[in-house]
C-alpha cells in the first residue's frame, strides 16, 4: 500500500497474469520532481551558454574581418601617400625646369623689356599683333591646337602650356580687354582684341588682374595662371583667333 499522499504504479506485463506494484512515497515523488526540474534547468543553461558562445564566436569572426579590412585600407592609404609624395617630387622637379616664377613687384604692370617677339617678331613689328610668348617662364606645351574634323574626337582651338600656379600671364600683343570673367570650361579667362581681326584668349587663370574695357600693352601682366574651370592641373590655355577662326599659336609665337 502506498503511503497517504503517495502514488502506486501497477505494471502488468503483456500475456502475464502477474502484476507488479511500485509504491512512490511523497518524499520520493518530491525527489524525482526536483531532479527533473534540475535536469531541465541544466539543459536550458547549457543551451543558453552554447548560444552565447556561438554569438561570441561569430562576433570574433566579424571583428577579425574588420581588422583585416582596416589593415588592407591602411596599406592602400600608405601606398597612396607614397604615390602623392612621388608626384609632388616630380612636380617640384618639373617646376624647377620651368624656372622660378618670382618677379620683382615693380615688374608686375610693366611690359617685359627686350623679350622675344616670336617668329613674326623683330624690328618694326606691330605691337598689337599677338606674337609675344604669353608667359614669363618657358612652360611646356602639353596639348597642341587640334582642328575639328570628322575623324577627330574633338576640337582644341588653342594650346595648353603647363606652368606652376600663379605664374605671370602676359598679353601677347597690345589691345583692349573685351572680356575678363569666369566660364565653366575656361575658368577665369581674359579675352583681348588686338585689332586687324586678331583676338587672344587666356584661360584657367587663378587670378585676373585686368578689367573689361581696359587697354593693355604688349607683355603686360594680365592674370596669374591656375587650374580653374575644366582643368586637371595648373596650366595656361592660350588661343589666337583671326576673324573668329583659330590660328595655331605656335605659328606666331616662340617659347623663350
Amino acid at each position: 500500500m502506498a503511503e497517504p499522499g503517495g502514488v502506486s504504479i501497477i505494471i502488468v506485463p503483456e500475456g502475464s497474469e502477474e502484476s507488479r506494484t511500485y509504491a512512490l512515497s511523497p518524499g520520493r515523488i518530491r525527489f524525482l520532481t526536483g531532479l527533473g526540474i534540475t535536469l531541465v534547468v541544466v539543459v536550458l543553461g547549457l543551451a543558453a551558454s552554447w548560444s552565447f558562445m556561438a554569438r561570441r564566436a561569430l562576433a570574433a569572426d566579424d571583428l577579425a574581418r574588420q581588422v583585416d579590412s582596416l589593415t588592407a585600407r591602411q596599406g592602400q592609404m600608405e601606398a597612396l601617400a607614397q604615390r602623392l609624395a612621388d608626384l609632388e617630387g616630380r612636380y617640384n622637379h618639373i617646376r624647377s625646369l620651368f624656372g622660378s616664377v618670382d618677379r620683382p613687384e615693380s615688374d608686375l604692370w610693366l611690359p617685359r623689356a627686350g623679350g622675344s617677339t616670336g617668329l613674326a617678331g623683330g624690328a618694326g613689328q606691330n605691337s598689337a599683333e599677338p606674337t609675344e610668348w604669353p608667359l614669363t617662364v618657358p612652360g611646356f606645351v602639353t596639348q597642341p591646337l587640334v582642328e575639328e574634323t570628322e575623324d577627330s574626337e574633338g576640337e582644341h582651338p588653342g594650346i595648353d602650356i603647363a606652368v606652376p600656379t600663379d605664374s605671370y600671364v602676359r598679353a601677347a600683343g597690345s589691345g583692349q580687354v573685351v572680356d575678363a570673367a569666369s566660364d565653366p570650361t575656361y575658368g577665369l579667362f581674359v579675352l583681348i582684341d588686338h585689332g586687324s581681326g586678331y583676338r587672344t584668349l587666356y584661360g584657367h587663370a587663378s587670378t585676373l588682374l585686368v578689367d573689361r574695357g581696359q587697354e593693355v600693352q604688349r607683355g603686360e601682366v594680365i592674370a596669374l595662371s591656375g587650374s580653374t574651370g575644366r582643368s586637371t592641373a595648373p596650366h595656361l590655355h592660350f588661343e589666337i583667333l583671326r576673324y573668329g577662326e583659330p590660328v595655331d599659336p605656335l605659328s606666331m609665337v616662340t617659347p623663350p
